[in-house]
């Protein structure tokens, strides 16, 4: 199976709340940029990547748990991350039992991992390719 078939295999498989909290994550992610790709990684959990990792789920007992690699690198105006605020790199969004998904300010920060993603990886390549050009050598 391809990482998106898992994925919809993942859901079929949470019959309460969380199947439908998780599936709406999933629309809005998927729905902010034509471009993102849904990958599976760590032995079973689903990764949306552009450019970059943007975001990873992961259902627990009480709560869907999304984890943006970046987000502390990203402005929240909508005060979406409410986990995860003490780290470096990593910020996250627990949505619980009855949380109603913000679809608007969900796909507005997955638009800004994009970004971040996008100018980072700029970044680095206009570090490399200024580092791997050879010297003259005077001809």
């Amino acid at each position: 199976m391809n990482p998106s078939e898992l994925i919809d295999q993942m859901i079929a498989e949470l019959t309460d709340w969380r199947g439908t909290t998780f599936a709406s994550v999933r629309k809005c992610i998927l729905g902010a940029d034509s471009e993102i790709v849904e990958e599976w990684k760590w032995m079973g959990s689903p990764v949306w990547s552009h450019d970059g990792m943007i975001a990873v789920a992961n259902v627990h007992k009480g709560k869907v748990k999304l984890t943006f690699a970046h987000g502390a690198g990203l402005a929240d105006p909508d005060k979406l991350f409410n986990a995860g605020l003490e780290g470096n790199a990593r910020r996250a969004i627990d949505f619980f039992e009855g949380d109603k998904v913000n679809e608007r300010a969900l796909k507005k920060l997955v638009l800004a991992a994009v970004v971040f993603n996008q100018t980072k990886l700029k970044k680095n390549a206009g570090a490399g390719t200024r580092a791997k050009v050879p010297k003259s050598k005077g001809t």
